[in-house]
């Protein structure tokens, strides 16, 4: 299943910057959170579109994850010449990293 079926995202963006939010719709999928979706996850979602470095910080009284990307923008909103210099697209991109998890009851 993919991570946008138990979660939404926000992203921003300041200079090469960008950082993403990825929150559980439901409290009980936080720990599927913590455990799957992590720096390595995204690295391997985002590719070459990400140069520096991600750092993942857990908000466990939002039940959110924050990764803040650098390096990621091609230079940021006045630099470059992609489509999307915010990044907001990323925010899209990261939901549909796949992960294990069972919603049966």
């Amino acid at each position: 299943m993919k991570l946008r079926d138990i979660a939404y995202s926000r992203s921003g963006d300041k200079g090469d910057i960008s950082n993403i939010c990825i929150f559980a719709y439901d409290d009980a999928h936080w720990d599927v959170l913590c455990e799957q979706v992590t720096v390595d996850a995204v690295r391997d979602k985002f590719g070459p579109l990400v140069k520096g470095d991600i750092v993942r910080y857990e908000l466990p009284g939002t039940k959110g994850l924050n990764f803040v990307m650098t390096e990621a923008l091609a230079g940021g909103v006045s630099r470059s010449l992609r489509a999307d210099p915010h990044g907001k697209s990323y925010q899209s991109l990261v939901l549909d990293i796949d992960i294990d998890i069972d919603l049966e009851p």
